[in-house]
């Protein structure tokens, strides 16, 4: 979807203590991932708990243009037909991911194994993002890039190989994109693909691929690497999908009952996938208190009720290995950093360069205009955290829901009101966001 029309800016101010229970979005990796396996397997897969946020109705309408049967029978409940490993059809227009980074490329993947041409494209954001570490990979595959804009952006048409060929792939960098769009190619290539990477990232695709009947084996790869081996060309069967709480949605009201002195907020069935969790290991080193319980696990993703009081946080070290495990949620570990007393510093931070926005630098300047001291040096970042934050700031949100969610929970225990320039993004993936947080006891006007 490509967003148009007035921005819609918001403030936030200090807020009394924050309490309640409630349960965030479905995951989105989860959500995107549980869609376009299920438009790959035979039969019907049923989801629950899908997010309903504009990133993955956007990944639901590309299955569908794809040749899937997808419905929604109710809120959260889904219906997905699908056509087999391969059985994708040439649609009939452009397939518009609208923001999302993620559901584009993992359905390149997807595509590239499918003899058919397809092309994608997105809002102006999405457009910028760069594609060409996720095509090098499906081009030794045997997919083509038949057109695109500069720099191999969008829009751009992908040609599936007629003979998807399995490879030995290498990843640059810790991607649980470039990983999943390799994999998913090649469920069309026989022979095994493996995916190796230096740092582990994420691991949704490969709990999934075998839920729904992949033959996969995940296996250590040096001291923090991964090897993942696939083999190709099977029936993969529909599935039931219980789609568990986001932690990356999570941390935006975890964070703010930390810094919201007295808060108390509970939130259930948040996903506990060690690769996923970065985030909480690290505000249990600054202090924070943060409570697990009635832990158990749906579809091979485990999740937990959180129980999170306001906390006294103080600076800490990031290691740069913890990156893959808490990627999306630097920019609100980086409000924490400006309400705990001491330095904060969070190394290797290079993939927050290619997101949404720059987002090392856009999370440098949300610190700043609000009064709080912030330096980036090379791709570490490092705040000086002084107990508050005066606020009083403008934040441009560059059309990124992350920066947004961020600025607001930073502005409910500022000093003076924070503001940002655009809400319209959040609802690509927490479509209740305000409304959740207003019910908590946030001051949103």
């Amino acid at each position: 979807m490509s967003h148009s029309g007035q921005p819609t800016p918001l403030e936030s101010r200090a807020s009394s203590a924050l309490r309640g229970t409630v349960r965030v979005p479905g995951d989105k990796s989860i959500s995107h991932r549980a869609l376009i396996l299920g438009a790959l397997a035979v039969g019907e897969t049923r989801i629950s708990g899908l997010l309903e946020g504009e990133d993955v109705l956007n990944t639901a309408k590309a299955m569908q243009a794809l040749g899937a049967k997808v419905e929604r029978t109710r809120t959260g409940i889904w219906s997905v037909h699908g056509v087999g490993v391969g059985g994708f059809a040439a649609p009939d227009n452009p397939l518009d991911f609208g923001n999302s980074g993620t559901g584009c490329r993992l359905a390149m993947g997807a595509v590239a194994g499918c003899p058919i041409a397809a092309t994608f494209d997105g809002d102006a954001s999405l457009r910028s993002r760069p594609m060409r570490r996720i095509l090098d990979p499906l081009e030794l595959m045997g997919a083509k890039v038949s057109s695109s804009a500069d720099g191999g952006r969008l829009p751009m048409t992908l040609q599936g190989a007629r003979d998807p060929l399995p490879v030995v792939y290498r990843t640059p960098v810790a991607s649980a994109q470039i990983k999943s769009a390799v994999l998913l190619a090649g469920l069309s290539a026989p022979g095994v693909t493996t995916v190796i990477e230096q740092e582990a990232s994420r691991d949704h695709t490969e709990l999934m691929m075998a839920h729904f009947g992949a033959t996969i084996v995940s296996e250590n790869e040096g001291p923090h690497g991964r090897k993942i081996s696939l083999t190709g060309q099977p029936e993969l069967h529909g599935a039931n999908v219980v789609v568990p709480a986001d932690p990356s949605s999570a941390a935006f009201p975890i964070v703010a009952a930390l810094i919201v002195p007295g808060s108390d907020v509970v939130l259930t069935d948040v996903m506990t996938n060690p690769l996923r969790t970065g985030l909480f290991t690290t505000l249990r080193e600054m202090g924070a208190s943060i409570e697990e319980s009635d832990v158990r696990g749906d579809t091979g993703e485990p999740m937990a009720r959180f129980r999170v009081c306001g906390s006294r946080l103080r600076g800490v070290t990031v290691p740069p290995e913890r990156a893959p495990s808490m990627i999306d949620e630097y920019l609100v570990l980086a409000v924490a950093a400006a309400y705990a007393e001491g330095v904060t510093t969070m190394r290797g931070l290079q993939e927050l360069r290619v997101k949404e926005s720059d987002r090392l630098e856009a999370t440098a300047d949300m610190l700043r205009v609000n009064g709080v001291k912030v330096e980036i040096v090379g791709d570490d970042m490092i705040v000086e955290g002084k107990g508050h934050v005066a606020g009083s700031g403008l934040v441009a949100t560059h059309m990124d829901h992350r920066i947004a969610m961020s600025a607001l929970v930073m502005g409910l225990a500022a000093d003076s009101p924070v503001k940002i320039d655009d809400t319209t993004f959040i609802a690509t993936s927490f479509p209740d966001f305000i409304p959740m947080m207003r019910e908590l006891g946030a001051d949103f006007s």
